[in-house]
């Protein structure tokens, strides 16, 4: 996209479900950036505290979409998506979940480094509340990147990336429409690694640490921390990913593959509770190798206009 006396077009989408205190504090950092932002379209995933109120008091920048069930970050996400690409006209979607706190100046930092580039993604650096970086959201850097796009980015400040998060993912507009929504059944867990790479095969994408965002979760925890239960989502997911997605070639698929098999083993390795991680891998291994997910128009089907906009998106 090249450079344009024009101000970038930015529709903000936020994923909220059940915390509403960060909800506020979100909503204030965004109405606050440097950048002022076109929109910001706010899902709230059936929350059973008000978050919902919270973002209808937030005023007219906010496109509040209600959902009646909880469809998880991935279907939240394509929701939102959908909803801010049918009904406001971006040129960049930036997508966020209600515990990811921009600094003021976080996206005009995205915007500049790419500008004037064929840049399709960017993602911030993401620090926990003490400062530190965050080990849940580091980006995957672009193997065997060659020289002049490893240079161009260093110029801006920034690496080529071949995969980001959705804590703080700029993404093309038009590139969302050819390259398609989230993926709603993931559910939660990796929608975004299956998303970015999607987004990026064979796309340039990058990260900059000059925009930085706080990802206010409970504790400060890597990957490989014990999930509990939701450990189904990983392995299912993971399985979905290198069996069905066409996001990573087949020697990526090699590579991440082998990577989460020893990132299992170390899961398993500090559990406390390896009964559940078992069940977990029992039943996500079933899943994930027995089912597919299913198209966006059918796991997000009965959502009203939602769904009309997903369908609008998805299938123009």
């Amino acid at each position: 996209m090249s450079s344009s006396t024009a101000s970038p077009r930015v529709v903000a989408v936020v994923v909220a479900y059940n915390r509403r205190d960060l909800l506020v504090e979100v909503l204030e950092a965004l109405a606050a950036q440097q950048h002022p932002l076109a929109r910001v379209v706010v899902v709230d995933n059936a929350s059973t505290d008000d978050s919902a109120d919270v973002a209808r008091a937030a005023g007219e920048l906010v496109d509040l979409v209600s959902l009646p069930r909880n469809t998880g970050g991935a279907g939240g996400f394509a929701a939102g998506m959908a909803v801010a690409l049918d009904r406001h006209e971006p040129d960049w979607l930036w997508l966020m979940d209600d515990d990811t706190i921009p600094t003021a100046e976080a996206l005009a930092a995205l915007l500049a480094a790419v500008d004037g580039t064929d840049v399709v993604a960017a993602g911030s650096r993401v620090i926990w509340t003490d400062g530190t970086e965050h080990p849940m959201n580091t980006p995957r850097s672009k193997p065997f990147v060659s020289k002049a796009e490893r240079v161009d980015a260093a110029r801006r400040g920034g690496i080529a990336i071949r995969s980001t998060s959705f804590v703080s993912m700029l993404v093309r507009a038009d590139v969302v429409r050819e390259a398609g929504l989230p993926i709603a059944d993931y559910f939660i867990w990796n929608d975004d690694f299956e998303y970015s790479t999607r987004v990026l095969r064979g796309r340039r994408g990058l990260h900059v640490p000059a925009s930085v965002v706080v990802h206010k979760t409970k504790v400060l925890g890597s990957t490989d921390a014990d999930p509990g239960a939701r450990f189904y989502y990983e392995v299912r997911n993971k399985l979905w990913m290198f069996r069905r997605s066409q996001s990573l070639s087949v020697f990526e698929k090699s590579v991440y593959g082998a990577s989460s098999v020893r990132r299992w083993v170390k899961t398993f390795a500090r559990s406390s509770d390896r009964a559940v991680l078992r069940d977990g891998w029992r039943r996500g291994y079933r899943d994930g190798t027995r089912t597919r997910p299913r198209p966006n128009s059918m796991s997000l089907a009965g959502l009203g206009a939602v769904s009309e906009a997903i369908d609008r998106v998805e299938h123009r």
